[in-house]
């Protein structure tokens, strides 16, 4: 297993990936995305349904462009992390979950869950945002927030087991706050690489960018 080295406490880390059965014991290898993970993304979307695509990215979503793949594999996995799970028996994604990092508020960030449909109701996505919850508090934050329509009911289901809060709504939306508990013991860090921390963007500065941050 590779190790990584956090720049913040000077010690080398292992950059885990972790294998998980679900209730159906089927398995998943969960793990970060990274730079090259574009045609897996790709594919994985090209299996979702028109409904599912439309409860994660909150409108209607034929594909996925490049600048979109571009900009949900290049991560620096400390202010922007993804999760990715691979079936163990074909290696092909069947679901993602990210973090991105409030530009005003470096303790929280916004979260997003995507499972594919075949795979929906096997518990991956508490699997995917257990393991998440992991990572953001390794990298120092203890909230997250979740912008999702009041039809995504798994969704809902999903925040409301991590006992969520419901702090505001839109058209078509509702958002969700979960406070993380805290580590015990040192911080670590997972991410690979130099630390990077990139510029806000101006869609980033928005308070409805949560979408943008997510949802390019």
């Amino acid at each position: 297993m590779p190790a990584v080295r956090s720049e913040r406490h000077g010690a080398e880390v292992p950059a885990r990936d972790k294998k998980v059965v679900l209730r159906d014991r089927s398995a998943v290898l969960i793990r970060q995305i990274h730079n090259d993970d574009g045609p897996l993304l790709a594919d994985a979307f090209d299996r979702l349904s028109p409904r599912s695509r439309q409860l994660r990215f909150l409108r209607p979503k034929h594909h996925l462009t490049p600048g979109e793949l571009h900009y949900f594999t290049d991560i620096d996995h400390h202010d922007h992390e993804a999760l990715g799970a691979l079936d163990d028996a074909d290696g092909r994604g069947v679901g993602v979950a990210r973090y991105v990092r409030d530009v005003d508020d470096p303790h929280a960030a916004e979260i997003a869950v995507t499972v594919i449909d075949d795979w929906q109701g096997k518990g991956l996505g508490t699997a995917l945002l257990t393991r998440l919850s992991e990572r953001a508090r390794q990298e120092g934050i203890s909230r997250f927030t979740a912008l999702v329509s009041p039809d995504n009911v798994a969704m809902t289901t999903l925040l409301q087991n991590m006992s969520a809060k419901r702090v505001g709504y839109g058209p078509g939306t509702e958002e969700y706050e979960v406070s993380l508990p805290p580590r015990e013991g040192p911080a670590e860090s997972g991410h690979g690489g130099q630390e990077r921390r990139p510029n806000a963007s101006p869609r980033q500065k928005v308070v409805s960018a949560a979408r943008a941050r997510t949802r390019p």
